[in-house]
């Protein structure tokens, strides 16, 4: 055999001979080259047995062993010794976990790494990586959606259903909407052009990621590579900044948002919070933004353009960008070339057949609108939303508080008609224009203007003006201001008359009405200037410091004995301020809120309260004198019909309507208020050419002026008033000389605009007329008006001019129990003064309010905007207050 025919290995030297040297510790024996042991044979049990093979084998086979074993002294174990892994001192070869650097390789070669260790690295490196992600995963929370995410506006709407403006806290235009507000074609649009798994996918999408970092590396057009909800997790949790720890977080909070939230909601989130361009946060915004509809009624053609800015607005909006790349025609251009390949992008995924594609793309592009101007709450916007917001907190008792509205996200459908609002806003200016120079009067400065508009059917506002300009002007004027409403008032001391009646004078003040007498507008007062003032039982009414009050007529004018329609005709101060202490002016005080005025806008009950002091708003005299309007029913003054949130209705608002007047006084109160136009100090208003019933204010010094009427459809009130509106400390200036006018009468201009309102307003409705009054109350005879003895004896009997000297005052003392005329014949001819349908149009400036301050009672003083010791008047739905002075 080739085994025995080899020679035995020789030796190459005295030194391979040798045994080894002693090291001081037990080495190994050298290999017996015997078949059997021998004294040598001790060196461990792997030579035993390879001894014992030697000893039992045969052939060849044993002795290439033996041989083997006898070499560690020849020249090919010294070469293996001084190998690079040998086994050294005839020691075993022994086996390393990681082979690096490698073995039995020489050169270079030892130092590259086989491929087995490459394998392994890269798998430990991966499997590290995952372990990482996995604590990293393990340890990141969902965070709350940032304050930016969750911040939205508020739409208000006219009561015609068109949006009014986008209004709110924050600089993001966004309405929240839910997914079924969004149509099918918005939702596939998005998805066939950014994420076409997006129902398929956990989140995140690691091949895309791949795709988009392999076309960026070779040049190509920059993609993110981000999912859908990638970039909804970027909107809503955390901040736009591209940096490496944001997207590692956006990475990991995606696969956890893609693994608990349903795929729609993700979905309507990104269409919430993605930017569209033209300051539009979410789709809602952006519909309205470029083609004004609501995102439910957009078509597919509009919702594929739209999802085109979604990928950079600054660049697909036909209007144009920022930047020459940014041109209209560019912008266009790409628009135009997005639109159609996102449209064939849905016919690929099957959500969008091929025959209506086509049919989309032969209408053409869907041109968007032309960006609206930034106007937000300037001109009148500012009052109106101002006026919704605080109507819409008053109405809805708790499920909206003002929090809740700086929040966002309300719709606010609002009872302003857009027509007349504009109306009215038109008419202040042109009489202003007309009348008012700066430059050419000095006392022109300053004069402000308020006025509201409501429907007496049920008491929606439906057009106010609040001032110049909400940006710079930050009263509301059509709201309270403090400003006195003068003789607008007398009507309220009317009806308190009709319906309560006269205080008996040999009773006390706690009279019921059937204790009373119920007042006529024949009854007769002394309409002379400065009469004595008496109290309820006839004795002269002093204050506490014993002074008696004389009340003034304007201009000092006496008229002698008047009846009370005469007295509201030519607004004789004397009678009524008579009349009310008569009735008592708490009662009066109880009439004007029946009426629909509040308690916060009402002076206290001293004499001159019937003469006006108190402070109502325009809303509020509307909305009274529309009660007279509706035959004595009120309904309370309201300016939102609805407010919805994410597709729910948080209130809508039902019109309640209370009876506090008697059809009989209500439309006794409205004929001798049409006698005020169509013979009195209202007569401007007679130009309307239809049934109308108005009242004229002025107040002391000249300081405000007021013009409320109404028709059966529309009830307005205009007033006028001087204030420096940026001082610190605010007053009330006088108007004399505004205008190149002698002096401001609610007649003037108040009248002027309130014509010119009304005949817009009004314009192509039904000429409607009030109702025929019924019979109501006695006639009696206030103090210094006896009734006459006999038809042919009228020694109180007024002269035919009402500017004609007084005649002379009675020296009876007054009755104590109101004298009724006795039969028909004591009653005079018209025209008379004092008779029943008496009341020539005498001086059209209205003849003013009270004189002054009654007293310590501090009645007649205007009301101070801004003065320090006064009380606090609410708005008309509980807004900011104002200081006054009673």
């Amino acid at each position: 055999m080739s085994g025995n025919r080899r020679k035995p290995p020789q030796g190459r030297g005295r030194r391979a001979a040798q045994p080894p040297p002693s090291s001081g510790r037990r080495a190994a024996p050298p290999r017996s080259t015997g078949p059997g042991p021998g004294p040598d044979s001790h060196g461990g049990r792997a030579e035993s047995r390879r001894a014992a093979q030697q000893s039992t084998g045969g052939g060849g086979g044993g002795r290439r062993r033996a041989a083997s074993a006898s070499a560690p002294a020849g020249a090919e174990g010294g070469r293996r010794a001084g190998g690079p892994r040998g086994r050294g001192r005839g020691g075993p070869e022994r086996k390393r976990f990681i082979d690096y650097p490698r073995a039995n390789k020489y050169g270079v070669r030892r130092w590259l790494p086989s491929w087995k260790l490459i394998l392994a690295t890269g798998f430990g490196f991966f499997a590290l990586l995952v372990g990482l992600a996995g604590i990293a995963l393990w340890m990141v929370q969902v965070p709350e959606a940032s304050a930016a995410a969750k911040q939205e506006k508020n739409v208000y709407y006219w009561a015609n259903g068109k949006q009014m403006v986008v209004a709110g806290q924050g600089d993001h235009n966004r309405q929240v909407v839910g997914i079924d507000q969004i149509p099918r074609g918005m939702k596939w649009a998005v998805i066939a052009a950014e994420n076409e798994t997006f129902y398929q996918d956990n989140g995140v999408d690691p091949m895309g990621i791949i795709r988009a970092v392999g076309k960026m590396a070779l040049g190509g057009e920059t993609q993110s590579g981000s999912t859908i909800t990638q970039q909804y997790v970027k909107n809503t949790f955390l901040d736009q900044s591209q940096t490496l720890t944001r997207k590692a977080k956006e990475l990991l909070i995606s696969i956890k948002v893609g693994a608990k939230e349903d795929k729609d909601d993700i979905l309507a989130g990104y269409l919430n919070t993605g930017y569209y361009g033209r300051g539009a946060y979410g789709i809602q915004a952006a519909a309205q933004a470029y083609y004004r509809v609501d995102s439910s009624k957009l078509s597919p053609s509009r919702a594929a353009f739209l999802s085109a800015t979604l990928n950079g607005p600054n660049l697909y909006d036909p209007a144009g960008g920022i930047g020459s790349a940014a041109t209209k025609d560019k912008n266009l251009k790409r628009a135009e070339a997005r639109w159609s390949w996102t449209l064939d992008r849905e016919v690929a995924i099957g959500k969008l057949s091929k025959s209506d594609r086509d049919k989309i793309k032969a209408k053409g592009f869907p041109m968007p609108k032309p960006p609206k101007k930034a106007t937000e709450l300037k001109g009148q916007t500012g009052y109106l939303v101002e006026l919704a917001n605080r109507n819409a907190v008053a109405q809805s008792k708790g499920k909206i508080t003002k929090r809740m509205l700086e929040t966002g996200g309300y719709r606010i459908h609002t009872t302003f008609d857009q027509k007349k609002t504009s109306q009215l806003q038109r008419s202040v200016e042109k009489v202003k224009k007309a009348n008012l120079d700066q430059k050419k009067r000095k006392v022109d400065k300053y004069v402000q203007f308020g006025g509201a508009s409501v429907r007496p059917s049920d008491g929606a506002i439906v057009a106010t003006y609040g001032g110049e300009d909400a940006t710079k002007h930050f009263t509301n004027n059509a709201d309270y201001t403090g400003v006195q409403v003068g003789s607008t008032f007398k009507p309220f001391v009317m009806a308190a008359a009709m319906r309560n009646g006269m205080l008996d004078p040999r009773l006390g003040k706690t009279q019921t009405d059937e204790q009373r007498t119920k007042v006529s507008p024949k009854s007769v007062y002394n309409g002379n200037n400065k009469v004595k003032l008496r109290d309820y039982d006839g004795k002269i009414w002093t204050d506490r410091d014993g002074k008696e009050w004389h009340q003034r007529n304007d201009g000092n004018k006496d008229y002698g004995r008047v009846n009370l329609r005469y007295a509201m005709q030519e607004s004789v101060n004397t009678p009524f301020i008579q009349l009310g202490m008569d009735v008592g002016t708490e009662t009066v005080k109880k009439a004007a809120l029946d009426a629909g005025l509040s308690k916060d806008g009402l002076a206290r009950t001293t004499p001159t309260f019937s003469l006006g002091t108190s402070a109502p708003s325009a809303i509020r005299m509307a909305g009274a004198y529309g009660t007279f309007a509706k035959s004595g029913k009120r309904s309370e003054p309201y300016s939102v019909s609805k407010v919805e949130r994410k597709g729910q209705e948080i209130f809508t608002h039902h019109t309640k309507s209370e009876l506090t007047f008697d059809r009989a006084v209500a439309d006794n109160v409205t004929n001798m208020l049409e006698t005020v136009v169509q013979k009195g100090t209202g007569s401007k208003a007679k130009a309307l050419g239809r049934p109308v019933a108005g009242k004229t204010g002025t107040t002391d010094d000249n300081k405000s002026a007021w013009f409320t009427g109404y028709t059966p459809q529309l009830s307005t009130s205009i007033g006028m008033w001087r204030v420096n509106d940026q001082a610190k400390s605010q007053k009330f200036l006088k108007m004399y000389g505004v205008g190149g006018e002698e002096s401001i009468h609610g007649a003037s201009f108040p009248a002027d605009i309130w014509t010119e309102y009304m005949k817009g307003a009004l314009k192509g409705t039904k000429v409607m007329r009030f109702p025929k009054p019924g019979p109501i109350g006695e006639t009696v005879y206030g103090d210094g008006a006896s009734p006459k003895p006999t038809p042919s004896e009228q020694p109180d009997e007024p002269s035919d001019d009402p500017t004609a000297s007084p005649t002379k005052s009675p020296t009876k003392s007054p009755t104590k129990s109101p004298t009724h005329s006795p039969t028909p014949t004591d009653t005079c001819t018209p025209p008379r003064p004092g008779c029943e349908d008496d009341g020539g149009i005498g001086d059209p400036g209205d003849p003013g309010g009270a004189d002054g301050d009654p007293g310590d009672a501090d009645g007649g003083t205007p009301g101070n905007p801004g003065g320090d010791n006064g009380d606090d008047q609410g708005g008309l739905f509980g807004g900011p207050t104002t200081n006054r002075r009673d």
